[in-house]
């Protein structure tokens, strides 16, 4: 059973455009469509609707299509200093 902190870093994680599903995958077990099941489950409709609006045939969500240039999980300025 995943606890709230989990379930909290699983939905930011499948949010940010740069962090593949494969990770989620590697950390949580969830493949793609368990995502989707997952998400559908844990946020509202309105925010699943708008999340697989966003992230339909992003290519920095899937390994195998995303640029060999990209090097980081995440937007450089996604983690500023406190």
């Amino acid at each position: 059973m995943l606890s709230s902190e989990d379930i909290s870093r699983i939905i930011e994680m499948a949010w940010e455009d740069r962090t593949p599903y494969e990770a989620i995958e590697q950390l949580y077990g969830l493949n793609h469509s368990s995502l989707v099941c997952f998400m559908r489950k844990h946020i509202s409709a309105g925010a699943f609707k708008t999340w697989r609006k966003r992230h339909a045939g992003r290519k920095t969500k899937h390994l195998q299509l995303r640029s060999p240039e990209i090097m980081r999980s995440h937007c450089k300025t996604q983690y500023k200093p406190r």
